[in-house]
């Protein structure tokens, strides 16, 4: 096991997946030149081909990927080793079915695709004990290899297998200790649910309690985290010091829990794909993607923000877009300087290291119209040029942003209970059926709100705010929105009330606090534990199937309509004491308060009842900052957004240029080009989709 804690390179890591084992031909050395030639630093491979290390039971080839890591470690790429364990061979599918995932309780997951295993189940974990144990005795010692990422996108099935089951059982028992408690806390007099024993406990299939599913999902999150943490350790027995380990994390899968998932890992790693042209277009606004690819620069910041959020640390893109990505219906390459864009973007938030997935595109298989960094002709072409001028970029970096942190204006609050809570329960509809996107709606919204205020968002889950403590929290984040966060158990509650005693201005949104560690409404004024504090409670809500205006400022002169201010949900606020600042105008929900603000202690509590839209979520963040955001530019157009952080040295700025038009700036700070070097003046141009990244040194600099 490693006696020093690993350490990233000083200069930001530039890579690709790589499969030469997916090649119709010989060409590892044309591949390798070509990667150095772009500026490729690091490669990741091994994870997808068990039946490659593997290809019968107990009879091992491993030494395919030797002359990989010997070439690559000569042209000084470095290797990112993974382990094969989410794609299982299939002479192990045929000897052991009973390793077979069940999406319902008996009925397999058909083989054929991926990650269709039980990965508790004791005949599993030994062969992949196995399969790891070999590879890395083999391999762990080469130059080449900084690190491993442990299997890859875990937690993609809810698993109803007996032995998971049988586990979650023994997982209540350690909690409630006996079904009278159990009852009591579950609710389950209703509908004639009471157990007079453990084994009357029903399978999750027909379930319908929110209490059991809650509890299932934070077991099945628990499994994930378990045989992740599981392979880490095998790792680490072999893995040399200086080598980190990670994994990828596909976020919005259903069984998984990035903060415990990470918890003994050295850093955090995701795969964050993104919609491209037009989805990247500022001035245009298309339908919200949220489950593995997003829609809109929002949402890919928040992306961004969400792999910081899961150590509080800087993290690894492990996948991205390099061209169309998707099935074979889904074709929509990057407009050019879009990969240069959202490259600088994650780096802008915390990234230490961008690979792309993949290296040459498949001619076979699920993903064939995946595009790489090489179409399938092989032939470098437009994207493999821009991937290489981005390598050259990060080249003249070189070490410059090490020991990056990117700013943050405002915090927002993450919890993962209540995305399990608000799919299975979910308070919006969409396409006429249930939103189990309900809660990334919800966050999002305000999320948005932060970057079109010309702000930046730093993402905490609330355990990790619990840890901080109130006064702290207060004094690292003065503006705190916690918005969403169904599930709040009594102590969070309180965490929250003396935050904004302590000085902070608490920003609660929708569905907040509704329902505690249970999953069970409070029995009390909404919003539960705050209303007193925050003048202002509510015991109606509604959806809304469309927008309704919002007047903003209505008991001062010059009020201001929001003509789409309120969408999907209205929480009719009656102020107690509390000022309104914004009201629906709606034949009905003018009677209710649209946002409220009320002072606590050293503090603030603003109530938002609604999902805001962009232009409100702005307007309600811009109040709520102590001091309006430094901005770097005059009159910033929409179309721009700046990303800022620091580093022992510097600050540095990245602006960017989401759209056709070009942009010319001009700048209220005296900075330097920090790709060239030459001072930037009083004003500087932005090509259609152009990024420009400027400097002032902390001594001698203007900041």
């Amino acid at each position: 096991m490693p006696e020093t804690s690993p350490a990233l390179p000083e200069s930001i890591l530039f890579g690709v997946a790589y499969y030469p084992e997916y090649h119709r031909s010989e060409r590892l050395q044309e591949d390798l030149d070509l990667m150095v030639e772009a500026g490729i630093t690091v490669i990741r491979m091994g994870e997808s081909v068990w039946s490659t290390w593997e290809p019968r039971d107990g009879e091992f080839d491993l030494e395919w990927i030797a002359p990989v890591l010997d070439a690559a470690h000569a042209r000084g790429i470095r290797v990112i080793l993974g382990t094969p364990t989410y794609a299982v061979p299939p002479w192990l599918q045929t000897a052991h079915p009973e390793i077979a995932a069940e999406r319902r309780t008996g009925e397999r997951v058909a083989w054929g695709a991926r990650q269709e295993i039980d990965y508790s189940h004791p005949a599993f974990r030994f062969h992949a004990e196995r399969v790891i144990r070999r590879i890395l005795a083999r391999h762990a010692d080469h130059p080449a290899v900084i690190g491993y990422q442990v299997d890859n996108e875990p937690g993609l099935e809810l698993l109803h297998n007996h032995g998971v089951f049988t586990g979650f059982v023994r997982s209540l028992k350690k909690r409630y200790g006996d079904v009278e408690t159990l009852n009591r806390e579950w609710g389950l007099t209703y509908w004639s649910h009471r157990i007079d024993d453990w084994s009357e406990l029903w399978r999750p299939d027909g379930n319908t309690f929110p209490q059991y599913d809650l509890a299932w999902r934070r077991y099945q999150a628990e499994v994930t985290a378990d045989f992740i943490a599981w392979q880490a350790g095998i790792v680490r027995e072999h893995a040399r010091d200086g080598q980190f380990v990670t994994t990828c994390l596909q976020y919005p899968r259903r069984a998984v829990d990035d903060r415990t998932v990470f918890a003994p890992l050295d850093i955090a790693s995701g795969n964050p794909y993104y919609g491209m042209q037009d989805r990247l277009d500022r001035s245009v606004e298309l339908d919200a993607l949220n489950y593995w690819t997003t829609s809109g620069v929002p949402g890919m910041f928040r992306q961004a923000d969400r792999l910081f959020s899961s150590k509080q640390a800087r993290y690894l893109v492990t996948e991205t877009n390099a061209q169309a990505i998707d099935a074979a219906e889904s074709n929509f390459p990057p407009y050019p300087g879009q990969l240069r864009q959202a490259a600088f973007a994650f780096i802008s938030r915390g990234a230490a290291m961008i690979e792309y997935w993949h290296w040459h595109t498949l001619p076979y298989g699920a993903e064939t119209y995946w595009g790489g960094v090489l179409p399938h002709s092989l032939v470098p072409g437009r994207v493999y040029r821009e991937v290489s001028a981005i390598g050259a970029e990060l080249k003249t970096l070189g070490g410059a942003l090490d020991g990056f942190e990117p700013d943050a204006d405002v915090a927002i609050l993450w919890s993962n209970p209540s995305r399990y809570a608000l799919q299975f329960m979910p308070p919006f509809s969409r396409d006429g059926a249930a939103d189990d996107e309900s809660y990334e709606r919800i966050v999002d919204a305000f999320h948005r709100g932060v970057i079109d205020a010309g702000g930046q968002a730093r993402i905490l889950h609330l355990e990790q705010a619990r840890e901080l403590g109130a006064a702290e929290l207060a004094k690292r984040h003065p503006v705190l929105v916690v918005a969403g966060a169904y599930i709040v158990a009594d102590e969070d509650v309180d965490l929250l009330r003396e935050y904004s005693r302590s000085g902070g201005h608490l920003i609660l949104g929708p569905r907040t606090a509704y329902a505690d560690d249970e999953a069970r409404a409070r029995v009390e004024v909404a919003p539960a534990g705050l209303a007193a504090v925050a003048g202002v409670s509510y015991e109606e809500f509604s959806n809304l199937e469309s927008t309704v205006p919002v007047d903003v400022d209505v008991d001062v002169d010059g009020a201001e309509r929001v003509s789409d201010g309120a969408a999907l949900w209205a929480d009719g606020l009656v102020p107690s004491g509390a000022e309104v600042r914004a009201r629906y105008v709606h034949p009905r929900f003018s009677d209710f308060a649209a946002v409220t603000t009320n002072p606590h202690g050293d503090g603030r509590i603003t109530v938002v009842g609604t999902v805001p839209s962009p232009r409100l979520a702005a307007r309600i963040v811009s109040d709520a900052l102590p001091a309006p955001i430094a901005d770097i530019v005059e009159n910033r157009p929409d179309a721009v957004t700046i990303a800022s952080g620091t580093t022992a040295d510097a600050r540095y700025w990245f602006l960017f240029n989401w759209g056709w038009a070009p942009q010319e700036l001009a700048l209220t700070v005296g900075a330097v080009d920090a790709l060239t070097g030459e001072a930037a003046g009083a004003r500087v141009e932005l090509p259609a989709w152009g990024v420009r990244i400027l400097r002032a040194d902390h001594e001698g600099g203007a900041l």
